[in-house]
C-alpha cells in the first residue's frame, strides 16, 4: 500500500458543486481506497491504496463516480505523499509561511511544456511572488488571493490544469500523511 492525496477541486464553493466529504470517503472506499481521511469541506482526502497502475486512473475513476451521484464532474489531482512532501519542501518562500494565507501552491496535473512565465508575469502585482518548479507553481501574495489577476491567469499562462491550496491546508494535509508511515 501506499499513501496518496487527492485534491477536488471547485466543490462546495458558494453552495455549488455540493459534495459532502463523507460521500467523497465513501466513494474512495469503493473504488478501493483504504484508511480515508478528510480536510475541510474541499475536497482534501488522504488515503491508502493499492501500488499499481491503476494509482494512475484513480483521478478520472473518481471524477466519474462524482459525476454520477452528484451530476457534475470537478478535476482532481491524485498525488503520492513522497510528491506532495517535495512540493512541500521546495517552497521557495519560506519567510512567506508566517503567514500561511497568502502563501499559495498550485499542483499541476502535469510539467508545463509550454509555460508563458513572463506574460503571467505582466499580471503580477508589486507584492506578488511567483516560482514554477517543475509540476508545482507557488505564489506569494500578501495583498489576497481574491483580488490576484496573476492568480487568476496562472492555468492559461501555465498552459496546466491546476488546484490551489494555502499554506495552512497544504501544512494540515502534509501532518495527516504522515500519519500513515
Amino acid at each position: 500500500m501506499k499513501t496518496y492525496i487527492a485534491l477536488v477541486r471547485g466543490i462546495n464553493v458558494g453552495g455549488k458543486c455540493l459534495l459532502p466529504m463523507r460521500e467523497l470517503v465513501a466513494i474512495l472506499h469503493s473504488l478501493g481506497c483504504q484508511d480515508v481521511k478528510t480536510y475541510i469541506q474541499s475536497g482534501n482526502a488522504v488515503f491508502e491504496y493499492k501500488e499499481s497502475s491503476e494509482a494512475s486512473s484513480l483521478a478520472s475513476n473518481m471524477t466519474a463516480k462524482i459525476a454520477k451521484k452528484r451530476g457534475f464532474s470537478p478535476r482532481v489531482l491524485v498525488l503520492e505523499a513522497k510528491e506532495f512532501k517535495r512540493a512541500v519542501a521546495g517552497n521557495p518562500f519560506p519567510e512567506a509561511a508566517a503567514e500561511p494565507k497568502s502563501l499559495h501552491v498550485f499542483f499541476l496535473d502535469s510539467k508545463p511544456a509550454k509555460a508563458k512565465l513572463t506574460s503571467l508575469a505582466s499580471f503580477q502585482s508589486d507584492s506578488e511572488r511567483f516560482e514554477l518548479r517543475g509540476s508545482v507553481f507557488y505564489l506569494h501574495a500578501p495583498d489576497g488571493i481574491g483580488r490576484s489577476k496573476l492568480a487568476a491567469n496562472v492555468e492559461r499562462h501555465l498552459a496546466a490544469r491546476a488546484t490551489s491550496r494555502n499554506w495552512r491546508t497544504v501544512c494540515k494535509i502534509l501532518e495527516m500523511a504522515n500519519e500513515y508511515a
